[in-house]
């Protein structure tokens, strides 16, 4: 039955606009996005096996291109939309940070760089800028690959911040295993930053290790 028979009220769409998009369900929603389904299945049977073969919503939002064109009823213009709808959301949180003091918007702040960094296959390390009322004047990757004391330079992160007319800032980096827990290594670079950006009065207030579903703060812990 074509959605278009379904009850109103039963209409992802008219849902929406009746009850707010928290009422629907992640095949609803995906629904939307999609539009349409194929022959023989509606645009909610879609993407109730499109959940499936991709094992829920998170896996399908984070997955390469390759992989999730090949998927039946997907494509590279749903990929293009898909990412477009993704970079929309993150800029939103950006947006958010700009106008409020990132001290006073923690979750905010947790939820943007997660945005950022979760989906990261390897280490990237990360700066978030902020003037001198602590709000964000940009977010900027700077290492990749696997993050140790001999892989972060402080002079370039000395260096960024300077080039910004940054106050303050606060790091962050994704652990790709899931585990959120700071290392030795992660202290170890920590500290050698709050020492070289403070020659230039430069605060750190912060060092966010991201994981799988969970994010660690530095500060939180007293190790800052």
């Amino acid at each position: 039955m074509a959605i278009t028979d379904w009850p109103a009220e039963e209409r992802p769409r008219e849902k929406l606009l009746a009850r707010g998009p928290e009422a629907l369900s992640d095949a609803e929603l995906l629904a939307i996005f999609l539009r349409t389904g194929v022959q023989g299945c509606s645009a909610v049977d879609l993407a109730r096996r499109v959940l499936e073969h991709f094992g829920g919503l998170r896996p399908l939002l984070e997955c390469n291109a390759s992989d999730f064109c090949a998927a039946h009823g997907l494509g590279p213009a749903k990929y293009v939309q898909l990412q477009a709808v993704l970079e929309m959301s993150r800029r939103h949180l950006e947006a958010q940070l700009t106008r409020e003091s990132a001290l006073e918007s923690p979750a905010m702040v947790r939820r943007y760089l997660a945005s950022r960094l979760r989906h990261e296959p390897r280490e990237v390390f990360a700066c978030l800028l902020l003037d001198n009322r602590h709000r964000v004047i940009r977010y900027q990757a700077l290492f990749f690959g696997t993050i140790n004391a001999a892989s972060v330079h402080p002079r370039e992160v000395v260096k960024l911040a300077l080039a910004h007319n940054a106050a303050a800032l606060i790091l962050a980096h994704n652990h790709p295993s899931g585990v959120a827990e700071p290392s030795l290594a992660d202290r170890q670079i920590t500290d050698r930053l709050i020492q070289a950006l403070g020659l230039v009065e430069i605060r750190v207030l912060d060092h966010i290790v991201i994981g799988d579903g969970e994010s660690i703060s530095f500060a939180e812990r007293g190790l800052i």
